[in-house]
């Protein structure tokens, strides 16, 4: 009696566990992302297939591009932003991560 609910517990704990491993960024999965850029300040820029481009944040968060920002990628490219998609960038991130 003792290992069967020794074992059940463990069963417990390791279901619990497992959804975490085994959701996936939609960002890695979707098709409406180009191509992805890290920038020198730590964050990452999303350009979509429609052209328009999303920015986050060295912490994960989607943040507002203003009108003609000049970003700076890791290898010291300068690229121009077009469009500020934070609201598609925000739905992507949250996307299977609501518990």
């Amino acid at each position: 009696m003792k290992s069967f609910a020794i074992a059940l517990v463990l069963s417990a704990a390791f279901a619990g566990m497992a959804p975490p491993a085994l959701a996936s960024d939609a960002l890695e999965n979707s098709s409406i992302v180009k191509t992805r850029v890290e920038l020198d300040d730590g964050g990452t820029l999303y350009v979509f297939k429609d052209g328009k481009m999303a920015r986050e944040d060295r912490f994960g968060r989607a943040v507002y591009l203003k009108k003609g920002e000049t970003l700076v990628a890791r290898d010291g490219t300068k690229i121009a932003a077009i469009g500020n998609e934070v609201a598609r960038l925000d739905a992507l991130l949250k996307e299977g991560h609501n518990g």
